[in-house]
């Protein structure tokens, strides 16, 4: 089973925010045992980088790149993700790239806090809780 697990899941674990850390934390062994298949757009780690910058210095993020790689693949952000986003007319466009780099990489699910951003998306979003009940 293929994710796309979004920027809040990752963000869950590295800042471990209560209550989402653990069903997310639950999420990321599911990938990290290859029991799914999870993958990050690079967006998404440019978000984590911005939200954390603060946290970061630049070893650091290199530290947290290489970590999030031993679970995860990287989805690269491509021409055609923005131009299919920009397409989708969303109200967030940064979900609407989410979305679109999810239909590219045949996601089957997409793992988020945010399901209600992702009404309109040809790939079905759960929150974490919502997929361990699944699985």
């Amino acid at each position: 089973m293929r994710l796309l697990i979004d920027a809040n899941i990752l963000l869950d674990v590295l800042q471990k925010r209560e209550p989402y850390y653990r069903d997310s934390a639950l999420v990321w062994k599911l990938c990290e045992t290859e029991q799914a298949e999870g993958y990050v757009s690079a967006l998404s780690f440019a978000d984590l980088v911005y939200v954390m910058r603060k946290e970061l210095d630049p070893q650091a993020v290199e530290d947290v790149q290489h970590k999030l790689a031993l679970i995860f693949r990287f989805a690269d952000l491509t021409a055609a993700d923005i131009t299919r986003a920009a397409e989708m007319k969303w109200d967030d466009y940064e979900d609407a790239v989410q979305s679109a780099t999810a239909e590219r990489i045949h996601a089957d699910h997409i793992i988020t806090r945010n399901v209600r951003d992702f009404k309109q998306s040809k790939i079905v979003a759960f929150t974490p809780a919502e997929f361990l009940a699944r699985v």
